[in-house]
């Protein structure tokens, strides 16, 4: 440790705080990779979605123009319901 000791006092300190720098310089480059990973994924995630949307209301339309009666699946429903109820 004395040979540490022996050492310009002014240089250890350009090493470290050069050393601190591209520490820090590579954190955020990682987090600034991870952040453009993450917006690219929500990105994704709200196309997808928005697909799905416009996959429903295909089916939707579909649907209806086919005539089937809609209230006849809500109605189902609440039977089921009652009986997992009864059941457990």
């Amino acid at each position: 440790m004395d040979g540490q000791n022996s050492e310009d006092p002014k240089q250890s300190t350009a090493d470290m705080t050069a050393f601190v720098q591209n520490l820090l310089q590579q954190m955020q480059a990682r987090f600034q990779t991870m952040s453009d990973s993450i917006v690219t994924k929500i990105d994704e995630m709200g196309n997808r979605i928005n697909e799905l949307e416009q996959s429903i209301n295909d089916l939707r339309a579909e649907m209806g123009a086919e005539g089937s009666p809609s209230p006849l699946p809500p109605s189902k429903k609440p039977d089921e319901e009652e009986e997992e109820e009864g059941s457990a």
